[in-house]
């Protein structure tokens, strides 16, 4: 159907002419429409109140089992999320104090052992970037033909 109404317009036999935007089946159904929207549209305004008789009944009859599982279907568990807190770090200094600083923090108890382990790893992931660039700048150096500036790698910072 759609190659002979391909080949019609081709062939200038159809004086339908398309412009962008604009739908070429204008009496088309709308999204929701349907029978199966309308289907799901009954469903939902029904289930509520299916799934609480039906856990209802499941923990009078003594099936913990039957009600949980019914519970997890409609409602996920819910999983803990950690908030973000600022932690107290220097504002200068080697990785290693600021490590350091983490960990105090953390043994006082100004934050949380999650906030400390996030901020120690951010740490070694600096201290390899920090290397990764001293590398490069080493190699770059001996490809020139000069002598790098600085022969130790800077990973404490």
């Amino acid at each position: 159907m759609v190659f002979r109404y391909r080949r019609l317009i081709e062939q200038g036999l159809s004086n339908v002419t398309w412009r962008p935007g604009q739908s070429g089946n204008p009496l088309c159904r709308r999204p929701g429409c349907g029978e199966v929207a309308r289907l799901r549209a009954a469903i939902a305004a029904h289930v509520p109140a299916s799934i609480t008789r039906l856990v209802e009944r499941a923990t009078v009859e003594g099936d913990a089992q039957a009600a949980k599982l019914l519970l997890e279907r409609v409602l996920p568990p819910v999983k803990a999320v950690a908030l973000p807190e600022p932690l107290p770090l220097p504002a200068t200094g080697s990785l290693a104090e600021r490590a350091e600083a983490v960990l105090q923090a953390v043994a006082k108890g100004a934050a949380s052992p999650d906030a400390g382990q996030a901020a120690l790893a951010g740490l070694t992931a600096l201290a390899r970037l920090r290397t990764i660039d001293a590398l490069a700048a080493r190699v770059k150096a001996l490809e020139e033909g000069r002598k790098p500036a600085d022969r130790k790698l800077e990973a404490a910072g």
